[in-house]
């Protein structure tokens, strides 16, 4: 009998040794689970953030491969082609000057694409804007104004027309259900043509019929880099940039525009009203494109003019296009993307007298860069778009 007392004592400590033991052994075992989890997800977010460069830099090498076969095949060197590309894009300041001032209006013009993207839109019509834009900014001259406010008031006036102009194709696809695509095709022939009678007819410059009149001072940019064309417009796409990075990323009308552009039938039964979210989308992207023409036009001289023809401003609009799929239609990604589209502008000049390679092939070499850089956002787009469709098929009974 004595013995039941002394084991149960011996039970009972035991007992606690043990499940001492045990919670010490659970609390290490969880903090190290705990370190090796929060290691492992640190990881994988960085390898996911450096998915998109190492997949652009292989782009990259890819088509620079198929530019050096191409023009190996004609029979020119390269290797010296390619050093004369990059030399003139960034090899001096002058070189670096050049290749920023390319890229100004092409970061204002990405960012029409990206934002509708972004929300699920295809806006093409960034061309027209930019044309109307430009006007606008030349338009404003006719007022005499102080120099910073007639700056402000070009800038606005550029910003305001590009709107207007996107307007139209907001309202046709809220009521009539155009898409975006044969609207603003539509839209960018319009303002082209429009723009040649307005500079033949309307902003006559009476002593050259060529062209408009020219900016007045007191509405130019002025010049970042003497001797070059480089001018405070960058500065203003460079904000436009940051501007939209935070709208997107920062604002209750960014996320609702990213919820409706990555899936529609989650934003309708969040509440989020899509016909809204088309509005938005457009009209920014049309304040942006008219910024670029009037930055373009402002700050780029000898003219400080729109020449008859646009050739200035022509294709500003579409290259844009690349530039946003290249960038992967993020801000930051734009920036970048536009200073390398604006360096292989500036360097395809070099490659022709240092090489002697025709232009011709200097645009199908940059062609085929562009374009391997820009197929892997094009390949997440298309898969966007299938996943889009066949939810819409599953919501729709169909």
């Amino acid at each position: 009998m004595s013995f039941s007392p002394i084991f149960c004592h011996c039970f009972r400590k035991l007992v606690n040794l043990s499940c001492g033991c045990f919670s010490q052994f659970r609390v290490g075992t969880y903090e190290d689970i705990g370190s090796i989890v929060s290691s492992m997800i640190a990881r994988a977010t960085l390898i996911k953030r450096l998915h998109p460069i190492m997949e652009s830099m292989l782009a990259a090498v890819i088509g620079l491969m198929i530019g050096a076969v191409i023009m190996l095949g004609y029979g020119y060197n390269p290797v010296a082609a390619y050093g004369s590309l990059f030399q003139g894009s960034f090899g001096s300041l002058y070189s670096w000057a050049e290749s920023l001032a390319n890229a100004t209006p092409l970061i204002l013009t990405a960012l029409t694409f990206a934002v509708a993207m972004r929300g699920g839109l295809f806006n093409i019509g960034a061309e027209g804007q930019l044309y109307v834009g430009a006007l606008a900014a030349v338009a404003v001259s006719l007022i005499h104004l102080p120099s910073p406010i007639h700056i402000v008031m070009a800038l606005c006036a550029a910003m305001l027309a590009g709107m207007l102009w996107s307007l139209p194709i907001a309202l046709l696809k809220l009521t009539r259900g155009v898409h975006e695509v044969i609207s603003t095709i539509m839209f960018n022939w319009i303002a082209y043509f429009l723009a040649l009678y307005v500079i033949a007819h309307v902003l006559t410059d009476p002593l050259r019929g060529e062209k408009t009149i020219s900016i007045v001072e007191t509405s130019r940019l002025a010049r970042i880099v003497l001797g070059t064309t480089l001018n405070y417009g960058l500065l203003i796409a460079i904000i436009a940039a940051v501007a939209v990075l935070f709208v997107l990323w920062r604002t209750t009308v960014g996320f609702e525009l990213r919820v409706s552009g990555h899936t529609s039938v989650a934003a309708r039964y969040a509440g989020i009203s899509h016909r809204r979210q088309i509005l938005t989308v457009l009209l920014m992207g049309g304040a942006t494109a008219g910024l670029a023409g009037a930055v373009q036009v402002m700050g780029r001289p000898p003219t400080y003019a729109v020449l008859s023809g646009l050739p200035q401003l022509i294709n500003l609009g579409f290259d844009g296009i690349g530039v946003a799929m290249i960038g992967r239609n993020h801000p930051i990604g734009i920036i970048v993307a536009a200073i390398f589209f604006g360096g292989l502008m500036a360097g395809g000049r070099v490659m022709q007298f240092s090489p002697g390679v025709p232009l011709e092939l200097v645009r199908v070499v940059e062609g085929v860069i562009i374009v391997t850089l820009a197929v892997p956002e094009l390949r997440n787009m298309l898969g966007s778009f299938r996943r889009q469709f066949a939810k819409k098929k599953v919501y729709d009974g169909s």
